[in-house]
């Protein structure tokens, strides 16, 4: 199977090492730094579960790869523009594209169904340019949970080994390219879940994210430095909550356990992707998370006083860095 890793930071490095631990045939889009350590040295990843060297195909130029049996893009929400405008020679008649990315996916409503579907969300795809490139059937959603830093270019660490994601269709089919997309990353040693609830799985991601970006940048520090602190606990309750209250009124029931979250939250000393632009002085990641979390609650009519807040402040502290429009 012919995959190729749209991005080739901490998460786009883990991906495509796995896949090739896995047996597949794995290309990566990459530039800079990274595409001239990836050509010369391929991926080291050291991960508590093992420690591996994989070799990738690696270009600047998605021409230069051509036709791939999937596409994993996995940049930040700010690069996407550059992502359409480029893939275009990776993509082959039944070629699908999953977005690996914290947030709300660009064809959230797209097979929704009732009152919104079809809603296009246009502060996530700028004047539709994904989607005349790429278009809602390709797409699927691809909620990743694993810890990792990228520790020079083509060198990732990860923290943990409780690393996942969980692959879903925007119509909730469990799909035979989903499965396909699965095999060869399990067998690089990588949970995957294939879910019929994929806008649920995404808010159960967005529930952590939510409760840590805003506060890990506003107090410049990984959770287990705030977390103990008097009143962080019921900010978190209440960050949840509201949360919680816009996917139901979404016609989402996704699961928590925010008792569990709060505790975890004391003991995270990995810095949320957020904190880690802002420390590194990249585009910061605001309107895919955070913004079009608010989008989402003035269409479903739900009062976010804690969250207007929080984004609020948080959009301050980026535009003050310079790290966001």
């Amino acid at each position: 199977m012919k995959i190729c890793i749209f991005g080739a930071g901490a998460i786009g490095g883990h991906l495509a090492a796995r896949y090739v631990r896995g047996g597949a045939d794995v290309s990566v889009v990459a530039r800079g730094a990274y595409l001239e350590a990836i050509r010369a040295n391929g991926l080291t990843v050291a991960a508590p579960d093992a420690c591996f060297h994989a070799r990738v195909r690696a270009s600047a130029d998605p021409a230069e790869l051509g036709p791939q049996d999937a596409v994993i893009v996995t940049v930040k929400a700010p690069a996407l523009p550059a992502v359409a405008a480029t893939i275009a020679p990776l993509l082959g008649p039944e070629t699908p594209v999953v977005f690996a990315m914290n947030g709300i996916p660009w064809f959230y409503f797209d097979f929704h169904g009732g009152r919104l579907d079809g809603h296009v969300l246009a502060r996530l795809d700028p004047g539709g340019a994904l989607r005349r490139a790429i278009g809602p059937r390709r797409a699927l959603a691809g909620v990743v949970y694993s810890a990792c830093t990228v520790l020079e270019p083509g060198q990732i660490g990860v923290e943990h080994d409780r690393n996942r994601i969980v692959l879903g269709e925007p119509d909730n089919r469990r799909s035979a390219r989903a499965e396909a997309l699965a095999e060869p990353l399990r067998r690089g040693g990588f949970r995957v879940d294939v879910t019929d609830r994929m806008r649920d799985a995404i808010w159960e991601k967005l529930f952590l994210n939510l409760a840590s970006g805003p506060l890990a940048v506003l107090a410049q520090s990984a959770p287990a430095g705030y977390a103990r602190k008097p009143g962080v606990a019921e900010a978190i309750r209440g960050i949840v909550a509201e949360a919680m209250g816009i996917a139901r009124a979404l016609g989402c029931s996704p699961a928590s356990d925010v008792e569990t979250q709060i505790a975890r939250a004391a003991t995270m000393t990995h810095k949320p992707s957020i904190l880690q632009d802002l420390e590194l002085g990249r585009p910061m990641e605001v309107d895919g998370i955070f913004a079009a979390t608010l989008d989402l609650a003035r269409l479903a009519g739900v009062a976010t006083p804690m969250l207007d807040l929080l984004i609020a402040l948080l959009k301050t502290r980026a535009r003050v860095a310079g790290l966001y429009a």
